[in-house]
């Protein structure tokens, strides 16, 4: 930590403006990028949530299908998405969807920005905690407390120069915390990568491609080739999370290979899988008592943290915790730099310019210190839905629950971007209504309300469950967007007459 802390704070240079602070003076290398990319992306969701969800009964590596979706997006945001966003300095997708289609529609496209933010990176954060609490055993939102505290120390420290120079630190470190941790793993097995095959292959674990047509079956090749395109071209394209560090390049070419180059996180997710089939094989032959087999059953995301904390050795344990509170932190300080920026340029059209170079400078601080006000405000709202998602989320996996959460924003803000691409219409009130459509059909597809419903009484538990219906939110992925984008276009149309 203190490493990463004193690198950042020697590569972030002066933040003397908003260019600065948010677009690191657009003179940082692709390589540098693409590693912010990469640590962004696998975050401790991946370093503590796939190995759980292998671990658990029925899970195996069919997770690994989704990559052939994100590559083909990142392919497709890479030669053409950030092309149209390096025609003219701009900060977020949300400013060229407001320079094509009107301030109505950024205002539409950055609300759900703010809503899958804190929707999807507050799972992000309560993966981090539960990494803690186990470690620690402080209480949950003692845990989150902690973790905020320490993103927006980060964030505040250098804006995006410092959040991408620790995250390419961080990277490499969970890098070596996970192959650590594999090769442990395989150590502590009774006849090491003999008995890892022989018996995950006995209880298919390694089982990978999936052609079951079940619409409420998450990771099949269908979803995979045919839903999952469209997450990932909303993550990659439309998120400010990640589509900021593009803007932090040179130019779009440089962009462009940070984007396409960053597939290699399936690389990463596959040594997750197989930590996960490690664990499931090391318990296997030494199984825990029951109170630890209890948890594991109850939320199998505590496999991995707690493999860590009671069978390693001090020091071993130490560095396999720091590569998951690497992954961890480097989402969290980058979602609050993107979430102040957007803020920042929604209630301001363009940034103030003045002839006297002092009026200039006084107004550039007064708008980087306004940035840093909203990285602290953002914090403390993610640390208070962390906290809420832990009392709702019953016995959903973590994968799934972060998947699910922005499942109900990202198809209209791919529908949005695309209508700004495609269409010359500045009509926005369909695109309004398809929103609306889409998020109401997520929550009737989500299991979200009906937990909330059952917290309040107002049905039983195995009522909200039976409510659920039989369909995965992946789908509504490419409905949403096209529900979204064709309400745009047939509203567009209908005013022409």
């Amino acid at each position: 930590m203190l490493f990463a802390t004193w690198l950042g704070h020697r590569m972030s240079g002066k933040q003397s403006s908003i260019h600065d602070f948010f677009l690191g003076g657009r003179r940082l290398p692709w390589q540098a990028v693409c590693g912010s990319i990469l640590a962004t992306e696998i975050s401790a969701l991946t370093f503590i949530g796939v190995p759980g969800m292998v671990f658990a009964a029925e899970g195996n590596m069919t997770y690994l299908q989704w990559g052939i979706g994100s590559i083909i997006a990142r392919v497709i945001v890479g030669t053409w998405f950030v092309k149209a966003y390096y025609e003219k300095e701009i900060y977020s997708p949300y400013d060229f969807v407001g320079n094509k289609l009107g301030v109505g529609a950024k205002r539409l496209t950055t609300g759900l920005f703010f809503l899958s933010s804190i929707l999807g990176q507050s799972v992000r954060l309560l993966v981090t905690a539960t990494i803690l609490q186990v470690v620690t055993d402080l209480t949950m939102g003692q845990c989150i407390l902690a973790i905020t505290v320490v993103a927006i120390l980060w964030t505040l420290m250098g804006g995006m120069t410092t959040v991408i120079w620790t995250d390419v630190i961080q990277f490499c470190v969970f890098i070596f915390g996970g192959l650590l941790a594999f090769v442990v793993l395989i150590g502590q097995i009774n006849g090491g990568w003999g008995s890892f095959v022989e018996i995950g292959a006995s209880a298919d674990k390694f089982k990978l491609i999936d052609l079951t047509t079940d619409p409420a079956v998450q990771f099949t090749l269908w979803v995979a080739i045919f839903a999952m395109p469209f997450q990932n071209l909303a993550a990659f394209g439309t998120d400010q999370l990640n589509t900021q560090r593009m803007f932090c390049c040179r130019n779009a070419h440089e962009a462009g290979k940070a984007i396409i180059w960053s597939s290699v996180s399936l690389l990463i997710t596959l040594l997750m899988l197989l930590v996960g089939i490690g664990l499931f094989v090391f318990y296997q032959q030494h199984p825990p008592n029951e109170v630890i087999a209890g948890m594991f059953a109850d939320k199998s995301d505590y496999v991995f943290p707690t493999w860590i904390t009671t069978e390693l050795p001090p020091g071993v344990s130490g560095l396999i915790l720091a590569g998951a509170f690497a992954a961890a932190v480097s989402s969290l300080d980058s979602i609050l730099a993107a979430l102040s920026q957007t803020s920042l340029a929604l209630f301001q059209k363009e940034h103030p310019r003045f002839d006297d170079p002092t009026a200039q400078a006084a107004s550039d601080r007064r708008q980087v210190f306004i940035s840093r006000l909203l990285v602290l405000g953002w914090g403390i709202v993610m640390g208070v839905f962390a906290i809420f998602l832990e009392q709702t989320r019953e016995d959903i996996n973590l994968i799934g629950l972060a998947f699910g959460m922005v499942a109900y924003t990202y198809g209209p803000l791919l529908a949005i971007l695309l209508f700004a691409l495609t269409q010359r219409s500045r009509v926005t009130t369909g695109l309004w209504i398809g929103t609306i459509i889409s998020i109401l059909l997520v929550t009737y597809i989500r299991p979200d309300f009906y937990n909330i419903l059952a917290m309040t009484g107002a049905v039983t538990k195995e009522e909200a469950d039976a409510m659920v219906p039989p369909i995965t939110f992946a789908w509504m992925y490419p409905v949403t967007t096209a529900i979204t984008y064709f309400s745009g276009w047939l509203w567009a149309k209908l005013s022409e007459r």
